[in-house]
């Protein structure tokens, strides 16, 4: 049997309730597989799932309104994870397990799923919630790689380019939200190489322009923009072969941080030059 142990508490009775019956679904998983006389259980794996996904649902709106409230920095990567989980039960929901032999490999996968997952996501991620400095309010939104007018500097030229670099983490986004679907390698290397190439582009035009004007900043800048260059260049991809999903997730947290950071506290300063 899995143990809800005390490293998974939170402190949240709420939330911590909600964990502990997850447990208790994945334990009525294994209890299934472990029945050996049970015979055809098409009826109580398919209900079984049902409540999964319903009472998932159910938890993942509490966490988050949780998290939303204390403007917890987790919350972007809590829904890509959420989101992961969900698609991933629709998956095993429509699968078919007519046959005796596939049910008992269905709940073996189910199993390693669950395990694997509520292990990882509420001692890896849960057990942070309210432990981290505050969001800012852009991150509270329900798709942070929205362009808005808050983002907006004044200058025609560096406002298209931001436009199109939370387009491309949009787009990375998305691949994470979806990967269950079969995303591949390539895509991920595809979409890496692109942000690099354009993200290079950008500074460029943003530095060209800043020098045209006398820019004081212009300095400080640019070593903004040299950080952030090293950083994307020391992208180690054995380890986005290794583990893709994980890899985006904390690639897209990072690129977004610093993005919207630099430019409400850095770009929003250079003059429009009108």
């Amino acid at each position: 049997m899995f143990q809800f142990t005390d490293d998974c508490l939170l402190g949240v009775e709420e939330v911590d309730e909600e964990h502990r019956h997850l447990f208790d679904l994945l334990n009525q998983s294994l209890e299934m597989l472990c029945n050996h006389f049970a015979g055809d259980q098409y009826i109580q794996i398919k209900e079984l799932l049902e409540e999964l996904e319903e009472y998932a649902e159910e938890h993942f709106a509490h966490e988050e309104a949780y998290m939303k409230k204390l403007r917890d920095p987790e919350l972007i990567l809590q829904r890509t994870q959420h989101m992961i989980f969900r698609e991933r039960i629709m998956e095993f929901l429509m699968r078919n397990i007519d046959d005796e032999d596939d049910q008992r490999q269905a709940l073996e996968e189910l199993i390693n799923f669950l395990a694997k997952w509520l292990y990882h996501h509420i001692i890896g991620s849960d057990t942070m919630i309210g432990k981290l400095p505050p969001l800012e309010e852009w991150m509270l939104r329900e798709n942070p790689c929205e362009f808005t007018d808050d983002f907006l500097v004044g200058v025609d030229l560096i406002d298209r380019e931001h436009r199109q670099l939370f387009q491309i983490a949009g787009r990375a986004n998305d691949l994470v939200r979806s990967w269950s679907a079969g995303n591949t390698y390539d895509g991920i290397l595809n979409i890496l190489e692109e942000l690099k190439n354009y993200t290079e582009v950008h500074f460029a035009d943003e530095e060209s322009y800043m020098r045209s004007i006398g820019y004081g900043g212009y300095e400080a800048q640019k070593r903004a923009h040299e950080a952030f260059i090293s950083r994307l260049e020391e992208i180690d991809l054995t380890l986005v072969e290794e583990d893709p999903e994980k890899y985006l997730e904390s690639l897209i947290e990072f690129l977004l941080g610093w993005l919207v950071n630099h430019i409400l506290h850095m770009d929003k300063q250079i003059p429009s030059g009108k």
